[in-house]
């Protein structure tokens, strides 16, 4: 079977291996549709502090069961349409004795610690499927980073009853706004980018901010009251929007961190305990946050179309990995399709 390999960085090839036989507990499945996420985009780029090179990337997943092997329920029949949860915990570590698998001190995600779906077929534990009937292979494939905004929701204990301020409006921080929108909370989401803001207002967010031509501090202080948002969750990794979260949000608010800051970030402490603030982080997500994501898609709340910018097909995956890194400002969300 073919797989595409990010060799270095910048540089894919096509390479042939076995399609590998499923063991006890585990399902082959057959990859129709692979999305690409900042993690990838990193990988490629040769930025990702957790991925040695060579790799398959890869974990947004659109499959069918093709195989199973022992000991896999019949509740999960070959020819079902699936998604996974990608990460592999190791069941002994703190995070994982509190049930919180996705934080898993020794976490292997496919596509990053170890080989992902950017290939034709993929065995997994029958532990990690998620699926449902009413959903398409590549509304599948959304449920996971879907899942990462929902995750940080939940941390920062997001109600109907809170303004909650998202600060990206890439995938993840689109996940965000749809996870607090779904959750009935007031949503002001903020970039620098016109057009994904108006993307972010057909998912739930009730205000926008464009802070490369208007004040976040004004504007979020017009829209809170005076107060500052109750929760602001940070998706976009930046030294400066890591400040802007503790400087902007209310006294008694919350903070949720997604993405990683790539350079040293600065605080003026003070703030940490004059507001008496919940600092959190957010990684991957919980199975729980699969099954939230499903039950929103189904309800075609989601403006799937919108989001998914381009299809490429499976001997076009390389050149789409260039496109993105090359011009990221075009793309949302890239999807391949593996098998027509």
């Amino acid at each position: 079977m073919k797989a595409l390999v990010i060799t270095e960085p910048l540089t894919t090839t096509f390479i042939d291996i076995e399609v590998p036989a499923p063991a006890s507990g585990e399902v082959l499945l057959r990859i129709h549709t692979v999305g690409y996420c900042g993690t990838d985009l990193n990988i490629f780029r040769g930025r990702s502090i957790l991925t040695a090179l060579p790799r398959i990337p890869c974990h947004e997943l659109g499959a069918v069961i093709e195989k199973k092997g022992a000991d896999v329920p019949d509740s999960l029949p070959l020819g079902m349409e699936v998604t996974l949860s990608p990460y592999n915990h190791c069941g002994v570590c703190t995070a994982c004795r509190q049930g919180r698998f996705n934080c898993c001190r020794d976490n292997q995600t496919y596509g990053a610690q170890r080989d992902g779906g950017l290939t034709e077929y993929l065995a997994v534990p029958w532990q990690k499927l998620f699926w449902s009937p009413k959903l398409s292979l590549p509304e599948l494939a959304l449920v996971e980073p879907l899942s990462v905004g929902f995750h940080a929701v939940h941390r920062g204990r997001v109600t109907a009853q809170d303004t909650v301020a998202v600060l990206g409006c890439g995938a993840i921080g689109l996940g965000v706004i749809a996870g607090a929108a779904f959750r009935g909370a007031r949503v002001i989401a903020l970039d620098i980018d016109d057009k994904k803001l108006a993307l972010a207002r057909k998912i739930g967010a009730v205000e926008t901010i464009n802070n490369s031509t208007e004040s976040m501090h004004e504007r979020l202080q017009e829209l809170t009251g005076g107060n500052g948002p109750d929760v602001v969750i940070e998706a976009i990794g930046l030294p400066q929007t890591f400040q802007a979260a503790v400087s902007e949000v209310c006294f008694a608010g919350r903070v949720v961190y997604i993405g990683y800051a790539k350079d040293t970030v600065a605080y003026e402490t003070k703030y940490f305990i004059l507001k008496e603030l919940d600092i959190l982080g957010s990684r991957n997500a919980l199975p729980e946050d699969f099954q939230t994501v499903i039950q929103y898609l189904e309800s075609g709340r989601f403006p799937t179309g919108d989001v998914i910018t381009r299809t490429f097909p499976f001997a076009e995956a390389g050149s789409a990995f260039k496109a993105w890194s090359d011009h990221p400002d075009l793309f949302t969300k890239i999807q391949v399709s593996v098998t027509p």
